[in-house]
């Protein structure tokens, strides 16, 4: 089975993901992210663009998921965000027409609270957080760019299973996705400031710097 996790960036994919690794015993993230990153190193800097308008891309993402698909016994689970239908189609869609069993969940927030999550995530927001001083998103990355798009595309219904998780912490949205799938979660015993330490770690480990 393969789990797709797809929501804006700063959605809660990626830390949405680990929990689920955590918790599902036999379980991988294989994240399309990686592959594009590397594409995107390959080109001159101001030829370097949206990694998933490249074919190779979303080949390779099919060509390595089928791969991991077939020959790993356990859940995959691949966090990343597709907003156009076509690319949609080539990737989850493809998959599916390879024969393999893909759920996919969509993240929802409301704008405010995914500004405030790629608040957290930015390095040096971070810091001016740890100086007592209050800070919002670049106004030019990336993120904060598509995310009025993002909100928009991905409520479409070609994109349920719809989450929303304004309300929800990490660990609930891990069982919520768990029940609609059919899979079961090791219990969450963990304490809230170790959950917090954690999730704090992943998303340091996850930072983008290009």
């Amino acid at each position: 089975m393969l789990l797709w996790i797809n929501g804006p960036f700063g959605g809660g994919k990626t830390q949405t993901a680990q929990e689920i690794r955590r918790r599902l015993p036999g379980s991988v993230i294989c994240d399309p992210e990686h592959a594009g990153f590397g594409l995107r190193r390959m080109l001159p800097p101001d030829l370097r663009g949206d990694f998933q308008e490249l074919a190779s891309w979303r080949q390779g993402v099919v060509e390595v998921l089928d791969l991991a698909l077939t020959r790993h016994d356990g859940v995959v689970i691949a966090p990343m965000t597709v907003t156009d239908p076509a690319y949609f189609a080539e990737t989850v869609g493809r998959l599916r027409e390879l024969g393999h069993d893909v759920r996919h969940f969509t993240l929802l927030a409301e704008r405010d609270t995914v500004l405030r999550r790629l608040r957290e995530r930015h390095v040096g927001d971070l810091i001016r957080r740890g100086a007592g001083k209050r800070s919002e998103p670049r106004r030019d990355s990336w993120a904060v760019r598509q995310l009025d798009h993002c909100l928009e595309r991905l409520r479409e219904p070609e994109f349920a299973e719809h989450l929303w998780t304004d309300h929800s912490t990490v660990p609930k949205t891990a069982d919520r996705i768990a029940v609609l799938a059919g899979l079961t979660l090791r219990p969450n015993n963990e304490g809230r400031l170790r959950t917090r330490l954690r999730q704090a770690g992943v998303g340091l480990r996850h930072i983008r710097f290009d």
